[in-house]
């Protein structure tokens, strides 16, 4: 890093925003700088420098020099950062004020609570299919470590799983797990295909099931959205379940587990079904030879048993 980057934001730490810092480590280069000269050398748009400036005069880090056109200094490095560190103990002080406070005011509320328990506060039920679709984006966002789903149809088009898209990015980055298995379907569905592709360009494993029950995310190992369609309600009706239950999330991770290691890559998939086309149609033209060499032979023998006749 840069010294002056990392400088800047060691006086973040200490309190200061990033315009603050540059314009303070521009600053002490000089005696005294012009509010436009500062802005050229902390690299700070013009419209913002008098903001800043003002806020570090107000915090007593810059001193103001009035004239004809006012100048700007820093303070000496030593002062400043006693300064900075003793606003943050005083910040420090207050909020170990309201937390103390705060605790005592939430206990008794959350020593009532204690006695109030629902079994299947874990368990969120949804049905609409705009509440569905917020979930399901909120899980991908949100999860840190690892997303696992199996994906079947009716599948979720691009522009409704932007979150997906991203999180899978995002993980694949972060050197953590982002898997997908995928129905045998989608090997029929061109533009399906070429989205699978695009999930895989930015770093989803893709593997293809033969076939899959239902279709499931498990995030982080603890929270689970599976879709259950309704034998009941009409065609295409479907409830989603929340499960926030690290030990169901565990043993769905595992048949997971079990379905992707016995299940092809999508390149091999992709060759398997090329494999079977190709056998197929040599069987198909197989079978119509040994068709039209029964129907010579049939036609043959008819002329020599009416030659025979005659």
């Amino acid at each position: 890093m840069h010294t002056d980057d990392r400088r800047a934001a060691d006086l973040e730490e200490l309190g200061l925003t990033n315009y603050e810092a540059r314009v303070y480590l521009a600053l002490i280069r000089r005696d005294v700088f012009t509010a436009a000269e500062v802005a050229r050398e902390a690299q700070v748009p013009r419209q913002r420098v008098y903001d800043v400036l003002e806020g570090l005069t107000r915090r007593q880090l810059a001193v103001l020099h009035p004239g004809k056109v006012a100048g700007y200094s820093a303070v000496a490095p030593e002062v400043a950062v006693d300064r900075l560190m003793e606003q943050q103990r005083r910040s420090l002080g207050r909020l170990e004020r309201l937390s103390d406070d705060l605790a005592r005011e939430l206990l008794p509320t959350w020593d009532s609570g204690r006695t109030h328990t629902d079994p299947l506060d874990y368990v969120e039920v949804l049905r609409d299919a705009a509440d569905i679709s917020d979930r399901f984006a909120r899980i991908q966002s949100e999860a840190e470590r690892e997303l696992l789903s199996f994906s079947r149809p009716p599948w979720v088009t691009p522009s409704e799983n932007v979150a997906g898209f991203e999180a899978s990015a995002r993980l694949h980055a972060a050197g953590r797990t982002v898997r997908s298995l995928y129905s045998q379907d989608v090997l029929d569905d061109p533009v399906m295909l070429e989205v699978v592709r695009r999930f895989g360009e930015v770093g989803e494993e893709i593997r293809i099931a033969e076939s899959l029950p239902l279709k499931l995310i498990v995030a982080d190992g603890s929270t689970v959205l599976c879709d259950m369609p309704d034998p009941v309600a009409r065609a295409g009706a479907t409830t989603s379940l929340v499960i926030r239950h690290p030990s169901l999330a565990e043993t769905l991770r595992m048949a997971f587990q079990s379905i992707w290691e016995q299940s092809p890559t999508l390149d091999e998939a992709l060759k398997l079904r090329e494999a079977a086309t190709v056998r197929d149609a040599a069987a198909a033209s197989a079978a119509a030879g040994a068709e039209g060499g029964a129907a010579a032979r049939s036609a043959a023998e008819g002329g020599s048993a009416a030659v025979g006749g005659a």
